[in-house]
């Protein structure tokens, strides 16, 4: 995404800035007092996933969201560190530059991996890590190792991501957001299709997906004693719900709500039910 020109109609672009933390130029949103709740986004995402969560938290907490590396509008300085425990470290230095010191991660997808990452990195906030739908599972069968091959050959054809962006429609979004289990309204598939239409977003994507391996954390899983609240919507079609009882299993410290009327954008389908859960853990 181009900054500044696609920033200034971003949503909360007011609490946009830039910063230089090598290797990557972030961008970050920030905005209210209080507590430090850090928020970070899943794989194809970006700031705009937390627009509504956003506001609310603020009215209490100091709040940040931030895109990862070569998503939404942070420059990725470094291809070959979109991968979970690289991505981790980065946010861990970012974290170290500025001198935040969260009292709660907030992660989405697969953003609660990365929060589970920098907890064994060092970043551990005192109220711990809350993870909504979170992909802390393997793919099974055929899909463990043709998913992950499909995302290394497209991250290594030339043009794909180019394709990618430049064949991707509106209703080719609303298809995809209405197979994740989640009903968003115009305005939130539009910020989506932006997404999926941009080049550097879409490659930055790939190279996520075709660098990602969770077999290290799992394998760790029952040793992170971090308190952790899971919150899985019921209707979530891309990241099953069992996901987030066989983990809540396996941690030391979690627990687990459920809520039966949300898919796997739940705190874009009811960012105040998902604020309020966030807000008493």
């Amino acid at each position: 995404m181009r900054w500044p020109p696609d920033q200034q109609t971003w949503p909360l672009a007011r609490y946009s800035r830039q910063i230089l933390c090598r290797p990557h130029r972030w961008h970050v949103q920030e905005h209210g007092a209080g507590d430090t709740i850090l928020l970070i986004h899943g794989a194809g995402g970006a700031t705009q996933s937390f627009r509504n969560l956003f506001p609310l938290l603020a009215q209490n907490h100091h709040v940040i969201a931030v895109d990862l590396p070569g998503q939404g509008f942070t420059q990725c300085g470094a291809q070959h560190r979109c991968g979970l425990d690289h991505m981790a470290q980065d946010l861990v230095a970012l974290c170290r530059h500025e001198n935040w010191e969260p009292a709660l991660i907030v992660g989405h997808s697969a953003g609660v991996p990365i929060a589970l990452r920098m907890w064994e990195l060092g970043v551990r906030p005192l109220r711990g890590i809350v993870g909504i739908n979170a992909a802390l599972g393997t793919f099974k069968g055929v899909a463990g190792w043709l998913f992950p091959m499909m995302a290394k050959v497209l991250a290594a054809t030339p043009f794909s991501a180019r394709i990618f962006a430049a064949t991707t429609t509106r209703n080719s979004v609303r298809t995809l957001i209405q197979g994740t289990g989640s009903t968003l309204d115009e305005a939130g598939i539009d910020l989506y299709y932006r997404l999926a239409t941009d080049r550097a977003h879409v490659d930055a994507t790939l190279a996520m997906m075709a660098q990602w391996s969770l077999d290290g954390l799992l394998a760790r899983l029952g040793r992170i004693d971090a308190p952790v609240h899971l919150i899985t919507g019921l209707g979530d079609k891309s990241v099953p719900p069992q996901t987030s009882r066989d983990a809540a299993a396996l941690l030391a410290n979690a627990r687990l709500t459920e809520l039966p009327h949300l898919g796997h954008l739940a705190h874009e389908e009811d960012a105040a039910t998902i604020a309020a859960l966030i807000t008493a853990t």
